[in-house]
């Protein structure tokens, strides 16, 4: 850890009445779990910036309870999806900046910042390609049946008894035409599947014709497809959108894909839906608890494929969000600097 960049001098004047010159410094918290493993890279940066960095351990992300007794003295934040609550942001009394290492924003109260003067940044678009990416590739695995029939072999089984399908022959339901809903789109037309969407915000009529996709309302959506992507923000609308009422309008054939926000998903519901066939399987990369406890009864499933929430894996993606988050944050506390100057 960095050794607090306060330096404080004496000067005597010709009087020899003694003045105290401080030099600006700033103590930033990294509690971004892809960041820390970084920190070396960026030590420079920190130390030409006057920065004290306090790097906690974190497992996958800061609860309200703990922030709460790492936030006092704190100017800014490189962090994950950690839980800044209203009590957690008014306890920050130097609070100037949360910089988000990524895009998504909903653990974050942005009101009660907005009202605490404190700035919210993030990086958009920051991971569309290869979550876009993992996307297809659970509908492949899905489609073709490839985990399975890798189970069987290794196994000492020999059949041809799994069937697969192509994916051409298929409709994919994508709920969320944002970045990375349109790259799923643009994913799925190549593969020449039919693609239905729904979202709460009018699409560009131009990107729907180009790709052929047909808006449709969340109920029919869910009837009509074969695979479901979920691509959507969490907001308190859109939480657990995808409940037991939901689940029994798809297909009894029919994949479930969430690389998005677990909450979406009430994952007690998706567990019965899948052991009692209500639909085929489903592929998780987010969970409403993360880690997954041990004690999550998708871990039992052989028809539910499962992900540490590492859809966003690349790394050149990593290196540029890395860049950005830091960028963000210095660009903050360059403006305090200069009102403070």
């Amino acid at each position: 850890m960095l050794k607090r960049c306060v330096v404080l001098a004496l000067k005597k004047t010709e009087s020899g009445a003694s003045h105290k010159r401080v030099r600006m410094a700033w103590k930033v918290l990294i509690s971004a779990p892809y960041f820390q493993p970084v920190v070396e890279q960026f030590r420079r940066v920190f130390q030409e910036n006057q920065i004290e960095i306090v790097v906690p351990k974190v497992n996958e992300r800061l609860s309200e309870k703990e922030l709460l007794t790492l936030i006092d003295g704190i100017d800014g934040v490189i962090g994950g999806d950690d839980r800044f609550t209203e009590r957690v942001l008014k306890r920050a009394k130097r609070l100037k900046v949360i910089s988000k290492w990524g895009t998504g924003i909903d653990s974050i109260d942005e009101a009660a910042a907005k009202r605490l003067g404190i700035a919210v940044r993030n990086t958009p678009n920051a991971f569309t390609d290869p979550v876009s990416d993992s996307v297809l590739g659970y509908m492949l695995c899905f489609a073709r049946q490839l985990p399975w029939m890798d189970r069987d072999v290794k196994s000492r089984t020999w059949s041809k008894k799994r069937a697969g399908v192509s994916l051409n022959e298929t409709t994919l339901g994508v709920i969320g035409l944002g970045n990375v809903g349109k790259a799923v789109v643009r994913r799925a037309s190549s593969f020449g599947m039919r693609i239905v969407g729904t979202d709460v915000v009018e699409i560009q009529s131009e990107f729907l014709d180009e790709y052929d996709v047909e808006i449709l309302d969340k109920q029919t959506l869910l009837s009509t497809s074969d695979f479901v992507s979920l691509n959507c923000t969490l907001t308190p609308v859109s939480h657990h959108i995808i409940d037991a009422a939901a689940l029994s309008m798809m297909k009894p054939t029919a994949y479930l894909v969430n690389t998005a926000r677990g909450p979406l998903v009430d994952e007690d519901a998706l567990a019965s839906a899948l052991e009692c066939g209500i639909i085929a399987g489903a592929a998780l990369d987010v969970f409403e608890v993360e880690p997954l406890p041990l004690s999550s009864k998708l871990r039992e499933l052989d028809n539910c494929m499962l992900a540490p929430h590492n859809s966003n894996s690349s790394p050149e993606a990593w290196q540029r969000v890395h860049e950005s988050t830091l960028e963000n944050l210095l660009e903050v506390l360059g403006q305090h600097r200069e009102e403070m100057a």
